[in-house]
């Protein structure tokens, strides 16, 4: 996997790289200390160095946050999954760093161990991160008024619903014994229908369309 840092902090950006490069397989392919810089790198028609992922912070001093230059590099680049970095994990800016393209967040107090988990299943795209805090944000911050959902088979009704509950392909194939790739493929006609990128977007359609509502089981 090729990660790219976007922080102003010099230190944390030093920290994140020891943590990831130290994996076998991933490399730290570029940083940038803000998010003008971060869609210039890595946005639009970057070079052999793009990233597959990036960990990109949500508050940065200067004319672009973190929100902008992840709704301007998935908009460009749209393979380039973005992580967002945050303090908090409750807040509406993550929200709506979520729903620029991001495919979820961790904060920044993360033990390494988890840090490494986080961005090992972001790089999948296979499910949503950390399923109840994310959950929790989409729950708490969307509001009911975007557009009706398109014309969902059942099947695929269901694997929204599940999906919405943070559940992986495996463990939607167990709940409805379904195959594995049965499950991919229901996923990948869903987003389509949608007209989304990850998962993490369709759990937002489905939140402000309100075909999953707050606190639903």
């Amino acid at each position: 996997m090729r990660i790219a840092i976007v922080d102003d902090d010099p230190l944390v950006r030093l920290g994140l790289r020891a943590v990831l490069a130290a994996e076998p397989g991933w490399a730290v392919v570029g940083e940038a200390a803000d998010g003008a810089a971060a869609v210039a790198a890595f946005g639009g028609a970057a070079g052999a160095e793009r990233p597959d992922l990036i960990l990109m912070d949500i508050r940065m001093p200067g004319g672009m946050d973190g929100i902008e230059a992840t709704r301007r590099i998935t908009a460009s680049a749209p393979a380039v999954r973005v992580l967002v970095l945050t303090t908090f994990e409750v807040d509406e800016d993550v929200y709506r760093a979520l729903r620029a393209g991001a495919a979820g967040f961790v904060l920044k107090r993360t033990p390494p161990a988890q840090l490494i988990e986080a961005v090992r299943v972001a790089g999948t795209g296979e499910s949503l991160l950390l399923p109840s805090s994310t959950r929790g944000v989409i729950e708490r911050f969307a509001v009911p008024s975007g557009p009706a959902l398109p014309d969902l088979s059942d099947r695929e009704r269901e694997v929204l619903r599940l999906l919405a509950r943070g559940r992986s392909n495996a463990e939607i194939a167990q709940e409805l014994y379904l195959g594995i790739q049965t499950v991919k493929s229901h996923v990948a006609t869903l987003l389509a229908k949608l007209g989304v990128r990850d998962r993490t977007q369709a759990v937002i359609a489905a939140y402000e369309s309100g075909f999953v509502r707050p606190g639903s089981s």
